[in-house]
């Protein structure tokens, strides 16, 4: 408890004597002292007791200048830490003080330090230049003085209070005027007069010694050179220079060096060279003169044919004061060379040339000269290329360049001509100019199209202006002449009757081809005509592009059923009830019910009937197929997929009725497949009844369709037609037998269709097909097993051109023979259906194709 008064007592004393002494500690140390030099005891000064500086962390407080001074952590004491320059810190500033600010904690304190760095003689005297050159004119007054620069002392006081001696001279003398404390005026003085010839150079030290103890010093040499005076003008050594030189020598260089001399000495006897202010400036751009060596050069080019001499005046002037001149004169001869080129000038020019110029014709007229004379100035002329144009000289200097050969603005639209000069100078000079020279078109090209013919596929009810094709045909002359407008010719259909310009149309500028209306292919195959494309030339030309536009079958079509042809041989009659078998427009078509007859107990596969579809499509879309779509499961009848023929399925009995009713649907094979239906009614009848049909059938199927036979009919009424049929089979059979001889031993026959527009439908065991050509050539052969069609097909092309490859592969329709056999005969005599077929004709109707493979099992 009582050290805690005491130390408190103590803190109090301190704060009270440092409030009295102004809260400040002065201290002093000169500049330059060594590192590690204690400057004073700061915690004892601060009243703090030993070790009481490091416990309270007595420290600096760093400031933006480096003090150079730093407090010791164990003693207190305050140390020089690095070197003091009182110039650095402080200048010229006296007294240079620097303010250091102390902390000491617990408590925190900050006591305010005052540290003045004395100065020291350590800066000798510094004049601005360690030698100063004088020059003084021989003939200057003793008596005349000249300021001299005088030393300066970085330091301050009587260190920097200053003292000049001169060095021991005869002919100088220092004279020293303070104007105050700080400013001194140093002047040398001359005593005597000077002689160059005697000393022409003087050399004296100005010294100057600072106030310090010791006394520092700083020198300066004076060097003083004795100028001559100027009483000698310069000299050439002759008055008049001659000098030749060619008009071709280039700019820059030297033809001549000039010489003067001067007896003075110094400056008096320096030369400077210079045109005299006589010669036109002209003349002082095309030479230059070295002012040093007297060198003339050229400065620009010369022309003989301009100037033909020059007379330059030079002076030559020392440097003395005042200045003295001399004078001569340069003649010089320029030098003729050939050094000018012929030059071409176009007088007139007739472009651009239309191409069907005439041989002859003048494009320019041309002037050509040369500044040369004598051989320099004789030109010869020729153009280049040589073809087409040439050179005809009128008169002298002025030629035609006229037209030598015709002229094709589609090969060459523009030439570059050049025309040539050469002089007879050595070495000869040439001159050229070229021409531009234009060739305007004159109509003399035709369109024409990349391909004599065009081949174009379109499909079937295609939309109305829907795009078919793109034609262009090329014409290489310009503007209008080269503007192409396109037209449809006139020209008919293959097969039909109607115009082309009713179905398609050209845009008369792009050249598209366009659909007028929507295309049939049931109505037209191929339509051939022509494109004519015509330019806006005057006169204008045309070329035509033959097209030939192939209708591309889609199937629009749906299966259409056929009439009744008759009755099968084993199977009862077959008719139809009130309804024909027309095709509908759209999936399908449904037909009339049609009557046919069968015999109880007939065994399994026996053809009852026949259904016969046409369809108007070509192709897969007219391959038809046949489906037994009513009743489903195992009925007592089925149907031929491809021949459409009704056949038992297994024997007939008893059990399966009086009647039975079949919906067949016929397909095609297009994508989507259409359909027609047909409804057969088959009556079950004893086989006596069956054949009574059959025969009656043959004169009225309608009116024997809708009665059913009973059981109970007259059995006279039954023998009678039984004996009616016996005897028409035998006479049938006799008939047959004897056509079957006679074909077996006649000459072989042809049948063949005319070239008429026909459809032929021909049923086998694999179906239907429908085929269109307006040359068809059609053949039905059943010989050998059971039932077989056979169709020969034209290909789907159009008429190949005449030629021998044309006979080869397309022989004309009298050449085709086709042999039918007696067995065929015998079939198509007896009328039982082992190859119905039908020709029926179409109006309009042109090229079909074929269906793309022929089904297994023969066929059509």
């Amino acid at each position: 408890m009582g050290e805690r008064c005491c130390a408190a007592v103590r803190v109090l004393v301190l704060q009270a004597a440092w409030a009295l002494a102004g809260g400040q500690v002065r201290y002093s140390v000169p500049e330059e002292a060594k590192a590690g030099t204690v400057v004073g005891r700061l915690a004892q000064d601060l009243g703090l007791e030993a070790g009481e500086a490091e416990a309270r962390r007595l420290r600096l407080v760093a400031q933006g200048r480096r003090a150079s001074v730093e407090v010791s952590g164990a003693s207190g004491a305050l140390l020089v830490s690095s070197r003091l320059d009182r110039e650095e810190l402080c200048g010229k500033s006296a007294p240079c003080a620097l303010r250091l600010e102390v902390l000491v904690e617990r408590p925190l304190r900050v006591f305010h330090v005052q540290l003045e760095v004395t100065d020291i003689n350590d800066n000798a005297p510094v004049f601005p230049a360690a030698r100063k050159n004088l020059s003084l004119s021989e003939n200057i007054p003793p008596g005349s003085r000249f300021p001299l620069e005088g030393a300066s002392d970085a330091d301050i006081g009587a260190n920097a209070q200053l003292s000049y001696a001169l060095s021991s001279s005869e002919h100088f003398g220092l004279e020293v005027k303070s104007k105050d404390e700080n400013k001194i005026y140093v002047v040398l003085l001359l005593t005597k007069s000077l002689d160059r010839e005697t000393i022409p150079v003087h050399r004296l030290v100005l010294t100057a010694s600072d106030g310090g103890r010791p006394s520092l010093t700083g020198t300066m040499e004076l060097v003083i050179s004795v100028l001559d005076a100027n009483d000698n003008m310069p000299q050439f050594n002759q008055s008049v220079y001659k000098v030749q030189l060619p008009e071709n020598t280039t700019p820059g260089t030297v033809f001549f060096q000039l010489t003067a001399t001067d007896k003075d000495d110094g400056t008096n006897r320096e030369i400077f060279y210079s045109f005299s202010d006589a010669i036109s400036a002209k003349i002082q751009e095309l030479f230059k003169i070295d002012r040093k060596s007297g060198e003339i050069r050229t400065a620009g080019e010369l022309d003989f044919e301009d100037v033909q001499s020059y007379d330059l005046e030079i002076e030559a002037t020392d440097k003395g004061t005042p200045p003295l001149s001399g004078h001569c004169r340069v003649e010089l001869e320029v030098l003729d060379v050939n050094d000018n080129a012929p030059e071409v000038w176009v007088t007139s020019l007739s472009v651009p040339v239309p191409e069907d110029a005439s041989v002859g014709t003048v494009v320019a007229l041309l002037s050509v000269s040369d500044r040369d004379s004598g051989a320099n100035g004789r030109v010869r002329c020729w153009v280049w290329p040589a073809s087409p144009f040439g050179l005809e000289a009128t008169f002298a200097g002025s030629y035609s360049l006229v037209l030598r050969e015709a002229l094709d603005r589609e090969r060459v639209s523009e030439y570059e001509v050049e025309v040539r000069a050469e002089d007879g100078g050595a070495p000869a000079l040439r001159g050229r100019r070229g021409l531009r020279v234009a060739v305007s078109d004159v109509n003399d090209n035709a369109p024409a199209f990349a391909q004599a013919v065009y081949t174009v596929l379109a499909r079937e009810n295609n939309a109305a202006g829907a795009e078919l094709a793109r034609l262009w045909a090329r014409d290489p002359d310009e503007a209008g002449n080269g503007r192409v407008s396109y037209s449809v010719w006139e020209g008919g259909v293959g097969g039909g009757w109607r115009p082309a310009s009713s179905y398609v149309s050209v845009d008369a500028e792009s050249g598209r081809l366009w659909a007028l209306q929507p295309l049939d292919y049931e109505e037209l195959q191929v339509l051939q005509f022509e494109v004519r494309a015509v330019d806006a030339g005057e006169p204008p030309l045309c070329g035509n592009a033959t097209v030939q536009l192939f209708v591309l079958d889609e199937n629009d079509n749906a299966p259409a059923l056929l009439p009744p042809a008759g009755s099968a041989p084993e199977a009862g009659g077959v008719a139809g009830e009130a309804g024909e078998a027309a095709a509908a427009a759209g999936s399908g078509s449904v037909s009339g019910t049609l009557w046919a007859w069968a015999a109880w107990g007939a065994p399994a596969g026996q053809v009852v009937a026949k259904i016969r579809a046409v369809d108007a499509d070509s192709g897969y879309n007219a391959w038809l197929r046949y489906e037994l779509w009513e009743p489903r499961g195992k009925g007592p009848f089925r149907v031929g997929l491809y021949s459409g023929e009704v056949s038992t399925a297994r024997a007939l009995e008893e059990a399966d009725g009086p009647r039975q009713r079949l919906l067949i649907v016929v397909r095609d094979h297009g994508e989507p497949a259409r359909s027609a239906t047909a409804t057969l009614s088959v009556s079950l009848v004893e086989a006596a009844e069956a054949a009574l049909a059959a025969a009656a059938g043959s004169s009225s199927s309608r009116s024997a369709a809708g009665a059913e036979l009973g059981a109970g009919a007259a059995s006279a009424a039954t023998n009678v037609w039984l004996v009616v049929a016996i005897c028409a089979v035998s006479s049938l059979f006799l008939l047959a037998v004897v056509l079957y001889g006679a074909s077996r031993w006649a000459p072989r026959a042809a049948v063949l269709s005319g070239p008429g527009p026909t459809t032929l439908v021909c049923a086998s065991e694999v179906g239907s097909w429908s085929y269109s050509q307006r040359h068809s050539r059609s053949l039905c052969v059943a010989d050998g097993a059971g039932k077989s069609d056979l169709m020969v097909f034209s290909p789907n092309f159009p008429p190949p051109p005449p030629g021998p490859a044309a006979k080869d592969t397309q022989p004309e329709p009298s050449a085709l023979l086709d042999t039918v056999s007696g067995t065929a005969l015998l079939a198509s005599t007896l009328s039982l259906s082992l190859c119905p077929f039908s020709l029926i004709s179409q109006p309009g109707s042109a090229i079909s194709r074929a269906p793309p493979s022929r089904p297994e099992g023969g066929g059509c």
